[in-house]
């Protein structure tokens, strides 16, 4: 099967109606396109699945969005499983720890991204559970310049003297033990716009089934 033929089956999931990728490919495809695809087997699709990590990363550099100058950084939780069953789970078992979010503790990945004011992906990293997001900030934000807007994660003098020598300066909401300093009436307004990154969160979990995918399908669903 050719590389294109695997990347037309792997994004057409997402305009079909199933809702996981077994039932989709043994009988939703099967069925509906058997003349277009001369399909192997479902074990050996799942095997030729990480062929298609370069040049989904490659697609990924090239659909990135539009340089506004203002961005949005934060972090979301890709739960494994639930928390009742996190000692005898055995998917991702190699590669995934147990992080702490907002809502407890729970055995993950952690999704790091940035967006513009447009709601455009700018940069993603998908980081083990642990993972610190200040560790990550860094990493994710090179190449961009103009103002980044995090939560209160980001705190931190050494990030925003490192992002401020890169041209990006960072701007977070106080804790209650920090000074109060004023902030420009529109740097405010787009402070408090922050929400708009959960949005796109809600859309990838939600919609493009972003916490119940393998690792190939998890990185398509982050690039169509």
């Amino acid at each position: 099967m050719s590389l294109a033929e695997l990347l037309t089956i792997a994004i057409y999931f997402y305009v079909s109606p199933c809702k996981d990728c077994k039932n989709y490919y043994l009988y939703y495809l099967s069925h509906k396109y058997k003349r277009y695809f001369c399909l192997p087997s479902y074990s050996r699709i799942i095997q030729l699945w990480p062929r298609m990590l370069l040049p989904l990363a490659i697609l990924m550099h090239y659909l990135k969005g539009e340089e506004t100058g203002i961005y949005y950084i934060d972090s979301t939780k890709l739960a494994i499983c639930h928390n009742k069953h996190i000692f005898s789970n055995r998917v991702f078992n190699k590669i995934s720890k147990i992080g702490k979010s907002s809502y407890g503790w729970f055995l993950c990945f952690k999704l790091h991204l940035i967006i513009n004011n447009k709601g455009e992906i700018m940069s993603v990293k998908i980081t083990k559970g642990n993972k610190s997001d200040l560790s990550v900030a860094s990493v994710i934000s090179k190449g961009l310049s103009g103002k980044l807007f995090g939560d209160k994660a980001y705190i931190s003098k050494e990030l925003f003297h490192q992002l401020l020598t890169n041209g990006l300066r960072l701007f977070t909401n106080l804790r209650k033990d920090m000074k109060i300093y004023l902030l420009d009436i529109q740097d405010n307004r787009l402070l408090n716009k922050r929400s708009l990154i959960e949005s796109v969160f809600n859309v990838l979990k939600k919609h493009m089934l972003l916490e119940i995918l393998d690792t190939v399908l998890l990185l398509i669903s982050l690039f169509i």
